[in-house]
């Protein structure tokens, strides 16, 4: 049997959103219709996005996807950390498509081989394939894309183990490499700080979104490295900060803020959530 046309199943349909097909929708949608977001004077490149299950982080993730809303990119690619330990720095998915209650999201094996190769030029290694993962960071993304994108897209999924900024440095290259004649969306998923009280997490976030605002990704890897600021996903971000730069994006805005204790209500070990977008400058 081809192994890249077994289909990924979801590990965590049912418990971080629902398995439900029409209650996902219904969610989904919620949470993007109230997000209330600025005018955006650009086209959008990339996003930030958080992955907590959707109860907690699906608010402020609604700010990121309305913002690409009705927007038609022909390949998604969405960069998430693996929390998982695998032996491996960088990682894809060796299905021929995600499933989620929503329906199925085809990979684009050619585009994860570009990237692979583009990779080993760099670095010396590429992408390891790995089936049936548990990771969650990237599939949450997954229903909020299928409902926000009116037109069928393929995905590229990574994940990085590794994130130092040699490698997130050397993944923003080479998706900007392979991508630079697709009309492409990227997506980062990251959560922020971690188990912290509300107020000092609230102080550490926002050191991170100045960060972000800045559109300085040496400055998200450094923040994390000096203890600053906190983002599970930095290497994941900064890789699609770097991607989106050399794709013509030239400014960023922070969207929203909050964390899992404005849901909770137990503010004493929260973690944080943001949402941000890239934007290539019209005129």
């Amino acid at each position: 049997m081809d192994v890249h046309a077994t289909l990924r199943p979801s590990p965590i349909a049912g418990r971080w959103y629902s398995d439900d097909e029409k209650v996902l929708a219904k969610g989904v949608d919620q949470f993007v219709a109230d997000a209330d977001i600025p005018e955006l004077s650009g086209r959008v490149v990339a996003v930030m996005a958080p992955h907590a299950g959707h109860m907690y982080s699906g608010p402020v993730a609604g700010y990121a996807f309305r913002a690409v809303q009705a927007t038609t990119p022909e390949l998604v690619v969405v960069t998430a950390p693996m929390h998982h330990p695998y032996p491996y720095p960088l990682l894809t998915s060796l299905h021929r498509a995600y499933w989620t209650p929503l329906g199925e999201v085809p990979i684009d094996r050619q585009a994860v081989q570009a990237l692979d190769q583009a990779l080993k030029d760099r670095l010396g290694y590429g992408l390891t394939e790995i089936g049936h993962d548990p990771e969650h960071a990237l599939e949450i993304e997954l229903p909020f894309l299928q409902r926000v994108l009116p037109q069928p897209f393929e995905l590229l999924p990574v994940m990085l183990r590794e994130q130092t900024l040699p490698v997130a440095r050397a993944v923003g290259a080479a998706l900007a490499e392979v991508l630079k004649e697709r009309a492409v969306l990227l997506v980062a998923s990251t959560d922020l700080s971690h188990f912290y009280p509300q107020q000092v997490a609230n102080q550490f976030d926002a050191e991170m979104l100045a960060c972000v605002q800045a559109f300085d990704p040496v400055a998200v890897l450094q923040a994390e490295a000096e203890n600053r600021a906190y983002a599970c996903g930095r290497g994941a971000l900064a890789a699609v900060m770097w991607a989106a730069q050399a794709l013509g994006a030239d400014q960023a805005v922070v969207l929203n803020h909050a964390t899992s204790g404005d849901v909770t209500g137990d503010f004493s070990q929260v973690v944080g959530y943001g949402a941000a977008a890239f934007l290539k400058s019209t005129g």
